[in-house]
């Protein structure tokens, strides 16, 4: 590639050839000196007779430089007389005579734009001067910017040189190149890869592998209720709810309300303290005004009974909620009611407003938890507790519920916090560990404020100094994609489901960023109730193909099947099979089926495979409980 930027810089491709003298005479203009055969090389047809034209019209001259004849044009004269000591012929024009202010510096630097990588031997030997003397000039160009120093070709010569154009112009090649060579992948592939890339097929384990799931995730908006029932326990085998309380205690981690969902949940981000101030918003404080007054009127933030309304009462809570945590720092609820005074439960509404207007946090996520239950019947509450505390949760409530830990304000802008160029780089980074391959519909899904072209200048960059890839990776997406050094290649590995021995199914959350259906990939085509990521939904995915649609409640299942057999009938068993070890796997102890595709699911296609699989036939629909059928 080198040699093939060269040989276009030395005018020396075939569609370069010098078709007249008028041409000739602005190659020695552009290119410098050349001798006659070097000359030949680069015309048409025998060049005898336009160079005698010139050389008769003064428009050339021949002389000698570095130990050969050579053409030069008549308005470099002067520059060769005052570089190297050559004496113009006769009668050449005065104007072109005149000395400039670095003749040799103009030479070397026109050397420099017309060549590849050299080193000042190189230089030395073309006009005869000595090494020592180049140096100085290459070494003053190089301070004026115009050329670099480095090491550029394989083969160790030492240190090179190079136009700092053609440097820049070999990059880009380069990188063009890289692109070129990349054939993108069906867009399955990426539904294989994803859940490979967050870690689905080998879970992580114990406190570090939650830590590094975390930092993963970080940043990532994502719904309360699916992050420990579904996003949590697929990424780490032996995952328990004190785990995450235990790092929030540590102060490893933050987490940040969003926006609700609903009466009784919402999104949350999650992000690694010493991480906050690089992807965290840039002031909460900012959000104090007109949010939260937006927030206190809103009827999704309350925790119980009818939710909060007419704006004046718990406008004035929040801002007394507000300057009390201001003054005072964390602090338990109990305390807080104690020195504000009111009704508790008015007391805990207000500052769930301020949780979800990304003001407030705990130092755990057991009022969230508590904030989740409140949806759920009571016995359902019963039993949420009894199963906590199997697993090592004690929660402590002196007061509402939802109202569990200590409660402070999220951080605001600080002196010395990182600047926006060091924020959108971090921000950059983080969205390439996230997706591996980063596609524009990847930030769109996320919501990222700014959206792709927050970051695109990050990207951008990244390539240039080989951090990152761009290329066309996923055929049937927007061209502007960059995948992490690596990522690229794991990709492709994944091109075709039939090289794994191991065909692998997932079920996941549809929020699930290791799901790529609704956001890089558009959902398939349905003709009834179209799915959507949203909180308690979930997906089957079988070598990276959607095979199924949940719905949140679980008794709706839209399916997309192949058309053709045996295909059709292979992936609806493996559906089947899926479908079958949800109540030992899920939320639930039983599935019952209610509708498949909008229809009686008896009338399925797929109800055939689910009977088989230990599903009955009941007045309700398809069902199937937790452990051995009754005879």
């Amino acid at each position: 590639m080198i040699w093939e930027t060269e040989k276009r810089l030395q005018r020396l491709g075939d569609d370069q050839k010098i078709r007249h003298a008028d041409d000739l005479h602005d190659l020695l203009l552009s290119i410098g000196d050349l001798s006659r055969e070097e000359v030949d090389v680069r015309v048409m047809a025998a060049a005898t007779e336009w160079l005698h034209a010139l050389t008769q019209a003064r428009r050339i001259a021949l002389v000698p430089v570095g130990g050969e004849k050579r053409y030069v044009a008549a308005e470099d004269l002067g520059r060769f007389r005052d570089a190297l000591g050559i004496v113009p012929p006769p009668g050449m024009p005065e104007a072109f005579l005149e000395s400039v202010a670095d003749p040799l510096g103009d030479l070397v630097s026109r050397f420099a734009r017309t060549h590849g990588p050299f080193r000042a031997e190189d230089v030395a030997h073309r006009f005869g001067l000595g090494v020592a003397a180049v140096g100085d000039v290459l070494g003053r160009l190089r301070e004026a910017g115009r050329i670099v120093e480095g090491e550029f070709l394989p083969g160790g010569r030492g240190t090179e040189w190079c136009d700092a154009s053609v440097l820049r112009r070999l990059k880009q090649q380069s990188l063009a190149r890289l692109r070129a060579e990349i054939e993108p992948v069906d867009p399955s592939a990426l539904g294989r890869f994803l859940p490979e890339w967050h870690g689905l097929a080998r879970p992580a384990r114990g406190l570090d592998g939650l830590l590094r799931v975390l930092e993963q995730l970080q940043g990532c908006p994502l719904p309360a209720s699916d992050l420990e029932t579904e996003i949590l326990p697929a990424r780490v085998e032996d995952y328990q709810p004190s785990m995450l309380d235990e790092l929030c205690y540590a102060g490893e981690l933050m987490w940040r309300g969003i926006e609700p969902i609903g009466t009784h949940d919402g999104r949350i981000v999650i992000y690694l303290a010493e991480h906050y101030p690089y992807l965290g918003p840039l002031d909460v404080a900012s959000n104090v005004g007109s949010a939260a007054g937006d927030a206190s009127t809103s009827n999704s933030g309350s925790t119980s009974g009818d939710a909060p309304t007419g704006g004046s009462r718990h406008d004035h809570l929040m801002q007394s909620i507000r300057a009390y945590l201001r003054d005072r720092g964390a602090v338990f609820f109990a305390q807080m009611a104690k020195d504000l005074g009111g009704f508790p439960q008015d007391l805990a509404d207000a500052l769930w407003l301020l949780v979800w207007n990304g003001e407030v946090t705990n130092d755990t996520l057991a009022p969230l938890r508590s904030f989740l239950r409140q949806s759920q019947g009571e016995r359902a509450n019963r039993r949420n507790r009894r199963e906590l505390r199997s697993r090592g949760y004690r929660p402590r409530t002196v007061g509402p519920p939802g109202t569990e830990g200590r409660w402070s304000l999220l951080p605001g802008r600080e002196e010395g916090d990182p600047t926006e160029t060091e924020r959108r780089a971090a921000l950059a980074e983080q969205l390439l560990q996230r997706h591996g391959v980063l596609l524009r519909e990847s930030t769109q899904a996320e919501g990222l404020t700014g959206g792709f072209s927050l970051v695109y200048p990050v990207l951008k960059a990244m390539e240039e100094s080989g951090r990152v890839r761009r290329g066309y990776f996923v055929a049937g997406l927007g061209a502007t994609q960059f995948a992490l050094p690596g990522a690229d290649d794991r990709l492709r590995s994944l091109r075709d489901a039939k090289v794994h021995a191991d065909p692998s199914t997932f079920v996941l959350a549809a929020t699930d960023p290791a799901n790529p259906y609704g956001a890089a990939l558009r959902w398939p085509e349905t003709s009834g109730a179209r799915p959507g990521r949203v909180a308690g939904a979930q997906v089957v995915l079988h070598e990276g193909r959607l095979l199924a649609y949940i719905g949140r409640t679980e008794r709706s299942l839209l399916t997309f099947l192949p058309e053709s057999e045996p295909e059709r009938s292979a992936s609806a068993r493996v559906l089947a099979t899926t479908l079958s070890e949800l109540p030992a796997k899920g939320r639930s102890r039983a599935l019952t089926v209610t509708k498949i595709d909008g229809e009686d699911p008896s009338q399925s296609f797929l109800a055939r495979f689910l009977e088989e699989e230990g599903f009955r036939s009941t007045y309700k629909g398809l069902y199937r409980r937790k452990g051995p059928l009754d005879a």
